[in-house]
Parts: structure tokens; sequence; C-alpha cells
């Protein structure tokens, strides 16, 4: 398969910025015990591999056919803040089994656009290593997903203090404008990969704010001719896309799958902790960041939206 694609956030305030920003880490934090959901019609998968490491995620085949095989795989990384931090094992996961991808993750928690820019140096939370550009230079993948809530607190200093509850069409512009720098980047680093923007779910104290951010992906995924997976509608009200819920009516995929309806009596699911309206793992936040160690229906949702996406882009780049 050539590179015809490629496929893609933290906010809140200070008084829940501890709780928040210890939900999620880096690409060495330790994976968690998360079992892969399995796929409707696919097997189920009952360990999941760690996210790879950038150049391990391609494996090595025998013989010209084998070489053809895997030429015909889609290559994704995926890159973003304590979201895709807490949703990268099962994403991985359910790639690995639609879609036969190689997959590499390099989510940092904290994170927004501007610390994946090369050139951001000290002032990010991402090392040069793990720069969108250097990791798309390296493993050429065909989708490139992002996921950002879109830091709003400042607490990444490459946002230059911007904030949105002070700054907020200061916050916006840049915003904007780093989403341009950061396709541009991916784009000179590797001419075949496209993005994937990730559209999020209601944020319950600025609904305004995500949409907003929303809009700024989906001029981009516009503009440059990229890709929008709308995950933030898997996890909202189904007349109520920016208004902010804990629970959700049980999908018949979650009441067939026992773990993934938390109140089958009542036939809802829980998306997120009582003492977390941000993250979607159930289990409590630790001081190590980590990927989500317990089946939990909001990664489950928000990953398979992602999934779907990219499969789609992969069935119509082969009917061309």
């Amino acid at each position: 398969m050539g590179r015809p694609w490629s496929v893609g956030v933290l906010t809140g305030w200070a008084l829940a910025g501890s709780l928040l920003l210890t939900a999620c880490g880096d690409p060495s934090s330790g994976p968690g015990t998360a079992s892969t959901p399995p796929s409707p019609g696919t097997a189920s998968t009952t360990h999941q591999r760690p996210a790879a490491t950038p150049g391990a995620s391609a494996e090595a085949g025998a013989g010209a056919g084998a070489e053809e095989a895997a030429a015909e795989r889609p290559t994704v990384l995926y890159l973003g803040d304590s979201l895709a931090m807490e949703n990268q094992k099962v994403l991985g996961g359910l790639l690995r089994d639609e879609e036969r991808a190689r997959y590499t993750s390099a989510p940092y928690s904290g994170t927004t656009l501007c610390d994946y820019l090369e050139g951001s140096g000290e002032k990010s939370l991402v090392p040069p290593k793990d720069k969108a550009a250097a990791l798309v230079r390296r493993l050429r993948p065909d989708f490139v997903v992002l996921q950002f809530w879109g830091n709003a607190w400042g607490y990444t200093p490459c946002m230059d203090g911007i904030t949105y509850d002070k700054e907020r069409d200061r916050y916006f512009a840049r915003y904007t404008a780093d989403a341009g720098r950061l396709t541009d980047q991916i784009a000179n680093a590797a001419s075949g990969a496209r993005i994937v923007w990730v559209l999020q779910g209601p944020d319950p104290i600025t609904p305004d704010r995500v949409r907003r951010v929303n809009a700024v992906y989906e001029r981009q995924a516009r503009a440059s001719g990229d890709l929008l997976a709308d995950a933030g509608k898997a996890v909202s009200a189904a007349s109520a896309r920016y208004t902010w819920t804990r629970y959700l009516p049980c999908t018949a995929y979650e009441r067939a799958h026992g773990p993934y309806c938390t109140q089958p009596a009542s036939g809802r699911t829980a998306l997120h902790r009582d003492d977390d309206y941000l993250h979607f793992c159930l289990a409590p936040t630790t001081s190590t960041p980590r990927p989500c160690p317990v089946r939990s229906p909001g990664i489950l949702r928000i990953s398979r939206v992602i999934s779907q996406a990219i499969g789609a882009a992969v069935a119509s780049a082969a009917a061309d």
C-alpha cells in the first residue's frame, strides 16, 4: 500500500489540574493490564502487547509474498495527550485485529499541538526524538492520528501562557496557527502521510471551547485534504453533541460484553469516574501516567471510531 492517507487533548482549570495531569504520561510508562476488547466478527485478544516503540512496528516477513502483504498493511502513528495515553493499547489492539495495522504510539500527558512541533525546544514537554515530524521521518506512516483536548490552562510552556479563560481570541488564534504548522511539518517529513484529526467529546466546564477546538480541526482537515474521526460523538448523548454526561445507554455490543455495560439493571454505562470528568479510564488515577488498565466503555467507543475511520480510508484507497 502506498501512502495516500494519515490519521488523527487536555483541558481544565487550575482547580482540577493536579488530578487530570496524573491520569496519563509519556511513552516510557509501563503498559497497563487491560485486555484488548473483542471486535464484532473478529477473534478476541486476551493480552495486548505494549505500545510499539519507534522503529519496532514493522514485522519481519519471509520472501516476496510476505513483503507484498506487509506493503498492503497500513502503518499508523498515534500522538496526543492524556486521552491518547489512556487509549493507546485499546486502539492498537483494534487496529491490529481489524486492519492488520503496524502501529506505534507516542503520547505525552498534558501536551498540546505545539509540544509536537519541531523548534519548540526546551519549552516543550515532548523530547526532540518524539516530535511529530521526527517520528514521521523514521516510520513513514500512512496515518498520523492526532488526539488533543486543547490544553486550555497553560500547563505546557510552549503555549507561552496563553489560556482560554484569560485570552480566548489569542488562544484560538494560536491553536489554529499551531494546527497549520503541525500539518505542514508532518507533510514535509513524509509526502504520503495524511492526518486524522480526532474530534473531542463534551467538556462540562467550557462546552463552547471544545466546539470551537473541533472547528479548528475541521477547517484544517478541509484545507489540507486530511481526515476526521468524530470520536467525541460516540461519548455524547444522541440529541446533545456538546452536552456532557457521565452515563449513556449501553450499546448492543456493551450489553453482550458484560464489563462494558457497567449498570446493566438500568441499561446504562459509565463513561467517567465520579472524581474525573475529563478522562474515560474507569481506574483510579496514579502519580505515574499509564495506559488504562481496565476495560472502560468510553475508551472502547473512542478507539473504535478512530479505527473505523482508518478502515474506511484503507477501503477507499483499495477501491481506487
